[in-house]
């Protein structure tokens, strides 16, 4: 698997899973009708963020990772990542990479910490995954979610010091 910067060429591959994924309304805190061209504006990052994909062998695109700012001025110091895996290539390691990735840049590139600031509880394999990367809830919204099948559910807050 490689990683690299994605470019517009890539978003034809990125749009159908980050479509599913949204429209799905289980993990992200999107719109769930979110445009083709609201998403590829949210997605594919200028600097000082960034947007890259996980990409096999025959370069399909297995998944896909935006890192950025958490916050502006004196706060611009902690970074934020959001990532998605197409559902046919979960399981294979694809967002542990993604994950790994976004704390080389976010250390590269000189932040101090990284935070997640909308970890839905019941994506339980998210939320092993970063705990399993160093990250810990310092904070829970309770109910800050509603979840089509499970209703309101919590959002953890993660971080992570780099």
């Amino acid at each position: 698997m490689l990683i690299r910067d994605a470019t517009v060429d890539d978003w034809p591959a990125i749009w159908p899973f980050l479509h599913d994924i949204v429209a799905a309304g289980e993990t992200f805190t999107w719109d769930r009708d979110v445009t083709e061209e609201q998403a590829r504006i949210m997605w594919l990052l200028d600097a000082p963020g960034r947007t890259v994909v996980a990409v096999d062998d025959e370069g399909s695109v297995l998944g896909t990772a935006k890192m950025n700012p958490n916050h502006r001025g004196p706060a611009a110091h902690i970074s934020s990542a959001s990532f998605m895996v197409d559902p046919r290539h979960g399981g294979r390691g694809v967002g542990r990479a993604l994950g790994e990735e976004a704390l080389a840049w976010a250390r590269r590139e000189g932040y101090r910490a990284m935070q997640f600031n909308a970890v839905v509880e019941t994506n339980t394999r998210a939320v092993a995954l970063w705990r399993s990367l160093g990250f810990d809830v310092i904070g829970t919204l309770p109910e800050g979610f509603y979840h089509p099948a499970h209703g309101y559910v919590d959002l953890h807050i993660m971080h992570r010091p780099l």
